[in-house]
């Protein structure tokens, strides 16, 4: 009978191994023309008057995000710029993620495109987007059977 020695530490990075394959499968990943992925985080809040819309988009100018709204959707696009310094005998790492990105979101009720609000601080977007005026007074009536 042969000996097996155990090595607990290389137990542990293999299970790190499988463990990042099994995020990296789950987590959507949207990759641009150029092969950067880059999507920013949103948070929507719908109200009775308006959509409050929430991306987090951090490293950016406020004139480098192109915001377009239509009556059912919102896109989002914007390039964030890589500023990495290579020095000569040091080594640089980086996990920030550079490059083009585009989000769609679509609404889910109709909204008055022309007024909408928005302000950028912090690395946080907000867009307040005002429903349309059919949409504030939709009443459906529904027929029991």
């Amino acid at each position: 009978m042969a000996l097996i020695r155990w090595e607990p530490f290389s137990e542990i990075d293999s299970l790190q191994r499988e463990m990042n394959r099994i995020f990296d499968r789950i987590t959507p990943t949207y990759t641009s023309n150029n092969g950067s992925s880059f999507v920013p985080a949103a948070e929507m809040n719908e109200t009775a008057e308006a959509i409050h819309l929430k991306l987090e988009i951090p490293g950016m100018n406020a004139q480098e995000i192109d915001i377009q709204v239509s009556a059912n959707s919102v896109s989002i696009s914007g390039e964030r710029k890589q500023e990495i310094q290579m020095q000569r005998e040091g080594v640089t790492r980086s996990e920030f993620r550079y490059g083009s990105f585009e989000r769609v979101i679509p609404l889910l009720a109709r909204v008055q495109n022309t007024n909408v609000s928005a302000e950028y601080k912090d690395g946080i977007l907000h867009l307040n987007i005002p429903k349309a005026e059919e949409e504030k007074n939709k009443v459906v009536k529904v027929n029991i059977g």
